[in-house]
């Protein structure tokens, strides 16, 4: 279907905009037209004018649009958010044609699929921006740009222009995938896969885990195919990904988890789940490791790993929640959530209370949160960008809670009504603090700490690291014999030959580590078919 010029259609909306008093903005205005009713499914022809004068700049009505001015398919997009009266919409930038043509939007890098999230029950209006902003910290966070909206002729009150989760290089930048690739390096990545609810006519295809989602229980766990799409995807290809995630799930099931050549190390990147972990236990968000739960393959010859990310998401986080993990600011999620909601229908699978029982790996995330805390995780910098975000909508907030007059109402399933804008972000600063501070105490590390809980028969009795010579001194409880093999390993698994072994007395290794970069690495000591595992940390 051909589109009705977009220029004719802002015009017409221009002389209805003062009769509701929605003269000027000093956030972007966003104006769209529709030659029908938007629907959930499919998407219906449209025009977009954005206005966007720069930052400190106030956007007019009037103007003329400045941003961008063309043709969109737009369509409701969500699936609890859909019940309310302030609806969450997914678009697509096309041509006249309506096929889909990749634009920037208010700065953002070119694509053709964008989201306007509503951020309705969340009355901060920010707890999405204030994760993905946050999220910075992995490899892509989706980007998001405060607006105000008005849909035929009718204001709409403020919206989140956002980045859809979508294979591109500029957002989750793995290798593209084909029709036609059925062997090779090519077939091995990269994958897109969630678990997440199967929403829609075109739900993806996928897989029920193997492994119950709780011991026990007839519960399992859903992956699906983001990308490639489901029109895009081969068997050869569905088969691959099957696959390669049902051997890392073995891995992770098996008694040999926790070993950095066999277990979870082998599939899975470590630092991107540290990361994903730490976001979602900062926010406490209710759905993490569930829904909207997303990770990534990438080719063999990239290094074949598993990456966790992006993070989606977080209306319900941040203390906005009165079931399950209700707006209590202590607690993990990752640990307790079949706990303490377990008649919901969609549980926490066994991976990830796997993976904290991992001692090392949960040293690493210690780490990883002492360093974020000192950094750009501090109260100071968490705080200041919360009162940023204020700033942003502090005018614009007034006309969106006009628009949707609930500031005193409940709002499923707000855990809080503060019964104005002020109190809501004075409560969410609260919250945060409060959260941070439990989390300083549960993910305490002083210095550095080693595992000894693969110690088979005690062997090892302490493993001393000196911090000034770079010496580190394993104190055997048996003489060291002749058919011991003893390998460091970095976090990836593979042997690091940088260093010196070497026989103290018939009781002591020393390491030379002075060569070493600073990180994480495994003594590992293997005799006779038993192989013991220890870990060491250069700072």
């Amino acid at each position: 279907m051909k589109y009705i010029c977009s220029f004719f259609i802002w015009s017409v909306f221009v002389s209805s905009a003062y009769t509701q008093q929605f003269i000027s903005s000093d956030l972007p205005i966003i104006i769209i037209n529709t030659v029908s009713s938007i629907q959930d499914e499919p998407k219906i022809s449209g025009t977009m004018a954005i206005i966007n004068n720069g930052t400190g700049q106030i956007n007019k009505i009037t103007d003329a649009p400045n941003d961008f001015n063309g043709n969109i398919a737009i369509e409701y997009r969500g699936s609890t958010s859909q019940w309310f009266p302030k609806k969450p919409y997914g678009l697509s930038t096309t041509d006249a044609n309506g096929v889909d043509i990749n634009v920037s939007l208010l700065g953002m890098p070119k694509e053709s699929d964008w989201v306007f999230n509503a951020a309705y029950n969340d009355k901060t209006l920010m707890r999405d921006m204030l994760c993905y902003i946050l999220g910075g910290i992995m490899e892509y966070s989706p980007r998001g740009k405060y607006c105000e909206l008005v849909i035929n002729g009718e204001y709409q009150g403020v919206y989140i222009l956002m980045e859809k989760i979508k294979r591109d290089k500029n957002r989750v930048d793995v290798d593209k995938l084909n029709i036609g690739i059925m062997v090779g390096d090519s077939l091995t990545g990269g994958y897109i896969i969630k678990i997440d609810k199967p929403t829609g006519s075109n739900s993806n295809v996928g897989w029920n885990s193997p492994y119950p989602a709780i011991p026990n229980s007839q519960q399992t766990t859903y992956f699906q195919i983001e990308y490639p799409k489901n029109e895009d995807i081969n068997t050869a290809q569905q088969n691959y990904i099957k696959k390669h995630i049902n051997d890392m799930e073995k891995a992770i099931a098996g008694p040999e988890y926790r070993d950095p050549i066999k277990g979870f190390r082998k599939y899975i990147d470590t630092k991107s789940l540290v990361d994903f972990i730490i976001l979602n236990e900062i926010s406490k968000n209710p759905d993490a490791y569930r829904l909207s739960t997303y990770f990534t393959k990438e080719r063999d010859s990239d290094g074949g790993k598993i990456k966790f990310g992006p993070i989606w998401d977080f209306n319900l986080g941040f203390g906005n929640v009165d079931y399950c993990t209700q707006g209590n600011p202590e607690g993990l999620v990752i640990t307790n959530f079949n706990q303490v909601c377990g008649g919901d229908g969609w549980v926490v699978h066994f991976w990830w209370n796997r993976f904290l029982s991992d001692a090392n790996f949960y040293v690493d995330l210690k780490l990883r949160w002492k360093e974020l805390r000192s950094k750009k995780f501090s109260d100071e910098k968490i705080i200041s960008l919360v009162d940023s975000l204020n700033n942003l909508v502090a005018q614009a907030q007034v006309r969106n809670f006009k628009k949707w007059p609930i500031l005193n109402e409940y709002v499923w399933p707000n855990y809080y009504v503060g019964g104005s804008y002020v109190n809501e972000i004075s409560h969410l600063k609260e919250w945060l603090l409060l959260r941070m501070k439990w989390l300083d105490k549960e993910w305490k590390i002083n210095g550095v700490n080693v595992d000894d809980s693969l110690n088979i028969e005690n062997m090892v009795i302490s493993i001393i690291p000196n911090l000034t010579n770079n010496i580190v001194h394993l104190k055997m409880r048996y003489p060291i014999k002749t058919t011991m093999k003893i390998r460091i390993l970095d976090v990836s698994g593979k042997s690091f030959n940088v260093g010196t072994i070497k026989l103290i007395d018939q009781n002591t290794i020393e390491i030379d580590a002075s060569m070493f970069p600073q990180g994480h690495y495994f003594v590992q000591i293997t005799d006779i078919g038993k192989v013991k595992t220890y870990r060491f940390v250069k700072i």
